[in-house]
């Protein structure tokens, strides 16, 4: 009994050391988009709109680039664990070679982006400055990608701290360049929107150099020799890369685009169920982090004792790491049915004379949300688990079937032909996230979770 608790809590340690500074390094990552919606909503609201559409588009395709980032964390883990030094920097560097590749392709996306909005119906006042904000916004996808490449590298390697304060400062940083650049201080010229994309790449283009930097230059790392001829292509690590990346890639695009269509389905149903409804799920994604840095950490701890050959690591990282994200999820769960309205009326001015009707719809989405905080961890976390084994395809696959199969017409049932309003889509992405979680964890706990060492190391 002494054993298993000793066992417990040293893993513990690990999960939290990990999960930590890589849930507070989400947090800051999710201010950074923060800053520029609150800036620009200081500046001018068709600003604001046009920084919002153009942020969603940038999501969008930016969230299918990170599949491919997400792929080095478990082979970097699994490699470093079992010592295959050259196999850390061949996955490292072919991740970055793929980042770089998608970032280049996806520009013509940004620059003929005016045409996709117009299709898509929106103000006709907004497209102009969305298109000119997207063309700028574009360049920067390369260095973003790069910076979430070397941060999957050094959290596989157990060096969160440094990718945590370095994203804080990128959080400084755009505050004082959106300031100078959207409202034209410090002898800048006022550029609004503009001004918000010119800053997005400098602090990408500072966070990648700031990265790259210290891969290439701390002495514990020079090992694995990084960067040193990173113009020759390695062909075998890049389809490994490649086969593991992009099934993440189209899980992670999966999820967001049920989001987005849940949206765009309470935008039928109300002004006031759409800014609750932002309000709301600004609210559960800030705290999501949390459990994505957890998740992270499930991938980096299983990743390794994949590398090691010991089952009995894996099964124990896992069961703690799942502990750790439920216990958080629980403590949310209370947060928001206590302090549903409180929160909901920290986003709105005291004078919006909408307030009252808008804190009582988002309270409500919050109720909903209790449930959503512990379906949505549980998802993510077994999708953390499935990577630290590098098994993604069949979890794309749960995911698209889950969000695209049961979570959208379930939502649309319940939130628009039973009538059931904002509340019935929220219920209808816990449905869709619930079958999600189910079908994930058995995957992970039916196979790589009591695998023998024989058959899930190979």
């Amino acid at each position: 009994m002494k054993a298993s608790s000793t066992i417990f809590s040293t893993n513990l340690r690990r999960v939290l050391a990990l999960g930590l500074p890589l849930a507070g390094s989400h947090l800051a990552q999710f201010m950074l988009a923060v800053t520029d919606t609150i800036m620009l909503g200081w500046y001018g609201v068709v600003d604001l709109a046009a920084g919002v559409l153009g942020a969603a588009l940038f999501f969008a395709v930016f969230t299918f680039g990170t599949g491919f980032a997400n792929a080095v964390m478990p082979m970097v883990a699994t490699a470093a664990s079992s010592g295959q030094e050259t196999e850390v920097r061949r996955a490292t560097r072919m991740g970055l070679w793929l980042s770089i590749a998608f970032g280049l392709g996806a520009l013509p996306v940004f620059w003929f982006s005016g045409a996709l909005l117009t299709a898509l119906g929106q103000p006709e006042d907004v497209i102009p400055l969305a298109e000119a904000y997207m063309r700028l916004l574009g360049f920067s996808l390369v260095p973003a990608l790069i910076v979430m490449v070397l941060k999957n590298y050094l959290a596989a390697l157990g060096r969160t701290q440094v990718a945590l304060w370095i994203t804080v400062a990128a959080v400084v940083l755009n505050v004082g360049l959106n300031w100078m650049f959207i409202f034209g201080n410090l002898g800048m010229p006022e550029m609004g929107v503009r001004g918000a994309a010119l800053a997005t790449i400098a602090v990408n283009l500072v966070t990648a150099g700031a990265l790259a930097l210290y891969c290439a230059l701390q002495p514990a790392l020079k090992r694995y020799t990084l960067f040193q001829r990173f113009w020759r292509a390695d062909w075998q690590a890049m389809g490994q890369v490649w086969r593991l990346g992009w099934p993440i890639g189209v899980a992670l695009v999966a999820e967001t685009a049920l989001f987005s269509a849940a949206t765009v389905m309470i935008g039928w149903i109300g002004t006031h169920e759409l800014a609750a409804h932002g309000i709301a799920l600004e609210i559960t994604a800030m705290l999501f982090m949390v459990h994505l840095g957890f998740s992270n950490a499930a991938t980096v701890l299983v990743g390794r004792a994949r590398g090691q050959r010991d089952q009995a690591a894996l099964r124990m990282g896992a069961k703690v790491a799942v502990a750790v994200s439920m216990a958080f999820a629980t403590v949310t769960m209370v947060l928001y049915i206590a302090a549903g309205p409180f929160l909901v009326g920290l986003f709105l001015s005291p004078d919006e004379p909408a307030r009252a009707t808008i804190i009582t719809i988002g309270a409500s989405f919050l109720i909903v949300a209790a449930v959503f905080q512990l379906t949505d961890g549980a998802q993510v976390m077994a999708m953390g688990l499935l990577r630290g084994v590098q098994d993604t395809r069949g979890p794309m696959l749960i995911a698209a079937f889950s969000y695209w199969g049961v979570g959208l017409p379930t939502s649309y049932l319940f939130g628009i032909v039973l009538g059931w309003g904002g509340e019935g889509v929220w219920a209808g992405l816990v449905v869709g996230l619930s079958v999600a979680a189910v079908l994930l964890m058995l995957r992970f706990w039916r196979g790589p979770g009591r695998a023998d060492a024989q058959s899930w190391a190979k």
